[in-house]
């Protein structure tokens, strides 16, 4: 049962971030009585429920949206969207640290890219898979930021955000071809075949079998019949979704991209590749390259290499990740896989504690996030009990504080009342062509015009 004002436990949590792994840790936090306070840059809710599953599946997003409303109407919870926390940013650690809160988490998710690494990687036309996937759910600062794709797109990767990209591409962009490139062969792609459906009709079958011919000597030499391989993976072209597009999408498999090479313009024109052959590695495969290097055309590149968290938000931070404490406690969940932990002090970082992709980068998707918060809720519940209680005033005094600062430094954050105008407003309109799925407005700007003016 949901908690009111007057059964609160007295300790408040505040939860920055306001994703799966967020929202999952605030309901835990406000269903056991505490008072919640969530702090999220985005104006809206959800991250990579909102931004990062492929629009067009309504029901899946339409149904954790729905989960995510509910549990903002509690009594108990507070959110402030529209407010960044880092070095320079509305918010620091040090400020949130000071607001008297019995317990800081951050689930603010992986907001860093790894780099490419190789040579080339700044031409026009090379792309970060999740910049891609932030355009086409019209992320501020990258939906209505034009992506230049040529007619030939070639993904790196196989797995489900490939998928994505490649049904961005045929559907909506109409691109020529799109090919898929992988390092090691197909037994090991990694998508799932429910999410292949979305393409498979675009699927260029005569070019893939092709594909298998060039490499099937190569399987061989592993145990793998090309035959066979290419039979399982072909029947899984089923149920196929129509496109409404002429495009073509194949594979490259046993290929690692060396170079992007580019033309008078620094703009891309092929990738130069390198040969694999597939090695055991345990009950696994491994690719091993054959320094046998030749020239893919292509007009633009998306990279899916990874991410990595965001070093200038102000946590203790090291080689890509956020480090957290090295001293197992022996509990379940384990709470020093939760706790932010200073090295140089060798000391936990009392009260502030990691969730979701901020804990550990690219770790799965909205369920595995989910679950995340869920383990952080109970680890932070652990931690509560070693606390003492606040008083009813301890809310009302943190709360004041977190206005005044953000009052003084010309904030502009937005609450659920806000986030009901700007609802309304969004589905009040008709989707414009460049959005998929549901109306977005694509600027930080355009919503919160919106919700002024429905405010009045």
């Amino acid at each position: 049962m949901s908690a009111t004002g007057s059964e609160t436990s007295g300790h408040v949590v505040i939860v920055v971030g306001a994703g799966p792994a967020g929202m999952a840790l605030a309901k835990k936090m406000a269903d056991a009585g505490h008072e919640v306070i969530i702090l999220n840059r985005d104006i809206k809710f959800g991250g990579l429920a909102e931004y990062g599953i492929f629009p067009s599946k309504l029901k899946l997003r339409g149904g954790l949206k729905k989960q995510y409303w509910d549990m903002l109407e509690q009594p108990n919870v507070h959110y402030f969207g529209n407010v960044s926390v880092g070095q320079g940013k509305d918010l620091t650690v040090e400020d949130l640290r000071g607001l008297g809160a019995s317990a800081v988490a951050f689930s603010i998710g992986a907001q860093g890219t790894k780099a490419i690494g190789v040579e080339g990687d700044s031409a026009k036309g090379v792309f970060h898979a999740k910049d891609v996937v932030y355009h086409f759910n019209r992320l501020p600062g990258f939906g209505d930021r034009p992506f230049d794709m040529g007619k030939h797109v070639a993904i790196i990767g196989v797995g489900d955000v490939m998928v994505d990209i490649a049904h961005w591409l045929i559907k909506y962009k109409k691109v020529e071809r799109v090919t898929a490139i992988a390092r090691r062969g197909p037994v090991e792609r990694k998508y799932n075949p429910k999410e292949i459906r979305a393409v498979c009709s675009n699927m260029e079958q005569e070019g893939i079998a092709t594909e298998f011919a060039r490499i099937k000597d190569r399987l061989a030499a592993v145990g793998q019949n090309a035959d066979e391989v290419l039979a399982s993976m072909t029947a899984e072209f089923t149920k196929c979704e129509p496109t409404g597009s002429p495009s073509k999408m194949g594979f490259r498999f046993l290929a690692s991209p060396k170079r992007v090479l580019v033309d008078a313009n620094n703009r891309v024109r092929a990738l130069e590749m390198e040969e694999n052959k597939l090695e055991p590695k345990g009950e696994d495969t491994a690719a091993v390259g054959l320094k046998q290097l030749y020239e893919f055309p292509v007009d633009s590149v998306v990279f899916a290499v990874g991410d990595r968290v965001d070093e200038t938000v102000g946590l203790p931070y090291k080689n890509g990740v956020y480090v957290t404490n090295p001293n197992k406690t022996g509990n379940d969940p384990d709470d020093s896989l939760f706790q932010a932990y200073d090295e140089k002090s060798g000391q936990v970082v009392d009260g502030v504690f990691l969730a979701g992709w901020a804990r550990k980068a690219s770790e799965g998707l909205v369920g595995i996030a989910k679950r995340d918060g869920d383990w952080c809720a109970e680890v932070i519940s652990r931690y509560l009990t070693t606390q003492a209680t606040r008083s009813r005033g301890t809310m009302d005094g943190v709360i004041a504080k977190l206005h005044t600062i953000l009052k003084d430094r010309k904030s502009r954050p937005v609450d659920l009342e806000g986030l009901k105008v700007l609802d309304t407003v969004e589905k009040a309109h008709a989707a414009s062509p460049e959005a998929i799925g549901e109306f977005k407005f694509a600027s930080n700007a355009d919503m919160l015009a919106h919700i002024e003016r429905g405010r009045g």
